[in-house]
């Protein structure tokens, strides 16, 4: 089993691995040149997409400045935005779903580190998959862990550190991240009423 294989699966891997370091140092130069790109160029930005993850939707945005390890590791469906300063380290699988929205600063983190010391310093990593179903928020600043998946139309309040998996139909916040409550259908009949009045204004 290659060094890539191990790191994708989950195992114990070596990131000095030369595969590795060219796969990061493509995903490197592909970033640097998407985070030099202007507001006319959205094009262009689409093109470097395509290029730098392993599937992408339709009506894709991400705002500069953005981040990842690989990007061969990143599936996003249609109709994804991304504000300002994201960070994706995708060791492992990141797939998030469509109409998924993320605030400034959110950072999805599939790496980890083994917990001892000696192992640790050997340079041996490992990571878990993250996945982000569709309709999704998430609120800026806030930090998805290794191995976390959202359920489908959750949010996620800002600034929350999320360590463990979240349901779907429910507002989640806090560090640790934890469910305050579910989306309910007094909240749909509410947003769908002012949704009205805004078309009929």
């Amino acid at each position: 089993m290659t060094e890539k294989e191990k790191m994708i699966s989950g195992r114990l891997y070596c990131a000095q691995d030369e595969t590795l370091r060219r796969e990061h140092a493509s995903a490197l130069r592909l970033t640097r040149l998407f985070n030099r790109t202007t507001e006319e160029e959205s094009a262009r930005r689409g093109e470097l997409l395509r290029e730098l993850f392993a599937s992408v939707g339709k009506n894709v945005t991400i705002e500069p400045t953005f981040r990842c390890d690989y990007g061969r590791n990143i599936h996003i469906g249609d109709n994804f935005f991304a504000n300002f300063d994201c960070i994706i380290l995708d060791v492992c699988t990141v797939t998030i779903g469509s109409d998924v929205l993320f605030g400034p600063r959110v950072c999805l983190y599939t790496a980890a580190h083994p917990l001892d010391a000696e192992v640790r310093r050997s340079g041996l990593e490992y990571g878990q998959p993250i996945h982000i179903g569709d309709t999704v928020w998430i609120g800026g600043n806030a930090v998805i862990n290794p191995g976390v998946s959202i359920g489908a139309r959750s949010i996620i309040g800002s600034g929350s550190v999320v360590t463990k998996d979240i349901p779907p139909d429910v507002v989640a916040a806090g560090n640790p991240c934890r469910v305050i409550r579910a989306i309910n259908d007094t909240d749909r009949a509410y947003w769908k009423r002012l949704r009205q009045d805004h078309t009929e204004e």
